[in-house]
C-alpha cells in the first residue's frame, strides 16, 4: 500500500491537479509536476530535463497542426467567413439557446467522424458566437460540455474517422496481448459508454448549467459581420477548406493539409500578402498556447513512463484486487483515470493499459464485450477533465477569446464531473449486463 501512496505517477498527478485548481498556469503546473515525478523516483535533475525535452517531440505534429490551423482560422476571420457563418447560425436559432447548443454539439461530432479536423473548428466558429452567447446568457460551462461531448463520444462509439483509429487501437492492443476481439464487437460494446456520455451531456445542459449567466461586454469581443457579402474571397476560402480536407485524407497529415489550404488562401489573394505576418501572429495567439501545452504534456508523459511508476502502480494494484468482476472493473477504471489524467490522451493510454489489463480479463473470465467496455472506458477516462487534454484545451481556446472563461473551473471540472462519472457507472453497468 505504501508503494501506491508514494508512487511518483500518483503524487505528480495529484500535484498537477492541486496546482491547476489553485490557478497556477497549466503550462507551469505540468512542468513542475514532471520535475516532481522524476525527483520522487530518484532521477537526476539533468536526466529529468533531458527526458522531458526529448519527450516533447511526441506531440510535435499535433502542435504544428494547431498553429497552422489557428492561422487558417485567423485568415477565415479576416475574410469575414467566420462572421458570416456566425450570423447565419444566429439567424436560424431564433434566440433559442438549446438550438445553438445542439448545433455546436453536432459540429463537434462531425469534426471527429464526417470531417475529421478535431478541434480545429473551435477557433474558427466559437469566437464569433460569443456575443450571441452573451445575449442569450448561456452558461459557457454548458457549451464546454457540449463541445467535449462532441469531441469525445464519437471516437468511443462510432467506427469512422478518429473513432476508427481509437477502436482499432482497442482491438489490436487486446489481440496483441492474447485476447481475441473483432471490430464489430468493439463499437457495439461501446454504445453503452456513449449512452452514459449522452446522459452527462443532458444533465449539464438541462440541470447543472441551465440558469442564465451574465458575461460582461468587452472591447475585444468579436462581433458578427452581417454586412459582409459572399464573393471571391469566400469562394477561395471554400476551395482552401476542401483542399485541406482532401490533402489530409490522402497523405494522412493534418499539418500538410493546413499548409496547402494556407497556400491557396495567400496565393489566390483571399488575404493580401502584406497581412501574412499579422495573420500568422494571430494564429499563434489563437492556438499557440494549446500547442505548447500539448508539447509539455508529451514531455510529462515521457517522464512518467521513465520513472517506471505506471507499471509499478498497476503491478502493485492488480495483485491486491479481488476476483469479483464488478469490484475489479471499478478499480481498473480508476487506474485508467489516473493514467489518462497525467498523460492527457486516451489514444496513448490504450497500449499501456492493455498490457496489464488483458491478463486480468483472461484470468477472471471476462467476455469480449465486458473486457472491451472496461478497457475503452479506462482509456477514455480523464480525457475530459485533464488540464493537458485537447478535449479541454480546445473548448477553452474558443470560449476564452474574450478572457471570461477559466480553463480549470469552467472547462476541466465541469467536463470531468459530467463525463468521467457516467463513464465509470455505465462501464460497470455494461459488465453487469453483458
Amino acid at each position: 500500500m505504501e508503494a501506491i501512496f508514494f508512487n511518483p505517477v500518483i503524487l505528480s498527478i495529484v500535484l498537477l491537479c492541486i496546482l491547476c485548481v489553485c490557478k497556477v498556469n497549466v503550462l507551469l503546473s505540468i512542468i513542475v509536476s514532471a520535475i516532481a515525478a522524476g525527483l520522487i523516483s530518484g532521477m537526476p535533475v539533468e536526466t529529468i530535463m533531458h527526458t522531458f525535452i526529448n519527450g516533447m517531440g511526441g506531440n510535435s505534429e499535433t502542435a504544428l497542426s494547431y498553429i497552422l490551423l489557428g492561422t487558417f482560422a485567423a485568415a477565415m476571420t479576416d475574410t469575414g467567413v467566420t462572421g458570416m457563418l456566425g450570423s447565419l447560425i444566429s439567424k436560424y436559432i431564433k434566440d433559442n439557446k438549446y438550438v445553438l447548443l445542439l448545433i455546436l454539439t453536432l459540429v463537434a461530432v462531425a469534426s471527429q467522424n464526417i470531417i475529421p479536423i478535431h478541434i480545429a473548428f473551435i477557433p474558427i466558429l466559437i469566437p464569433p458566437l460569443l456575443g450571441l452567447m452573451n445575449k442569450l446568457k448561456i452558461d459557457r460551462r454548458a457549451v464546454a460540455c457540449a463541445l467535449a461531448f462532441g469531441l469525445k463520444a464519437p471516437y468511443i462509439t462510432i467506427p469512422i474517422g478518429f473513432g476508427l483509429i481509437f477502436q482499432n487501437l482497442i482491438k489490436t492492443s487486446m489481440i496483441d496481448n492474447g485476447f481475441i476481439v473483432t471490430s464489430a464487437q468493439v463499437w457495439k460494446s461501446n454504445i453503452i459508454l456513449g449512452i452514459g456520455m449522452l446522459a452527462g451531456l443532458l444533465t449539464s445542459v438541462f440541470i447543472s448549467y441551465k440558469k442564465p449567466r451574465e458575461y460582461k461586454l468587452s472591447d475585444s469581443e468579436i462581433k458578427l459581420k452581417t454586412d459582409e457579402k459572399f464573393g471571391k474571397k469566400q469562394i477561395i476560402i471554400i476551395i482552401a477548406i476542401i483542399a485541406t480536407f482532401i490533402v489530409q485524407l490522402i497523405f494522412k497529415s493534418l499539418p500538410l493539409g493546413a499548409l496547402v489550404g494556407l497556400g491557396i488562401i495567400f496565393s489566390l489573394g483571399a488575404v493580401k500578402h502584406h497581412k501574412m505576418d499579422n495573420i500568422l501572429n494571430e494564429g499563434v495567439y489563437l492556438m499557440g498556447f494549446i500547442a505548447f501545452v500539448m508539447l509539455v504534456a508529451s514531455g510529462f508523459s515521457e517522464v512518467l513512463k521513465s520513472t517506471g511508476g505506471i507499471d509499478n502502480f498497476i503491478n502493485t494494484v492488480i495483485p491486491m484486487l479481488p476476483s469479483d468482476k464488478i469490484i475489479m472493473s471499478g478499480l481498473l477504471l480508476l487506474t485508467g483515470l489516473f493514467v489518462t489524467m497525467g498523460i492527457g490522451t486516451s489514444f496513448g493510454t490504450i497500449p499501456i493499459l492493455a498490457v496489464l489489463f488483458v491478463p486480468v480479463f483472461i484470468k477472471l473470465g471476462f467476455t469480449p464485450p465486458e473486457a472491451i467496455v472496461v478497457l475503452s472506458a479506462a482509456a477514455a477516462l480523464g480525457d475530459a477533465g485533464s488540464p493537458a487534454s485537447d478535449t479541454t484545451l480546445g473548448p477553452t481556446a474558443g470560449l476564452n477569446a474574450d478572457g471570461q472563461h477559466n480553463h480549470i473551473y469552467d472547462t476541466c471540472i465541469p467536463t470531468f464531473l459530467h463525463y468521467n462519472i457516467p463513464l465509470i457507472i455505465f462501464a460497470i453497468i455494461g459488465v453487469i449486463f453483458f
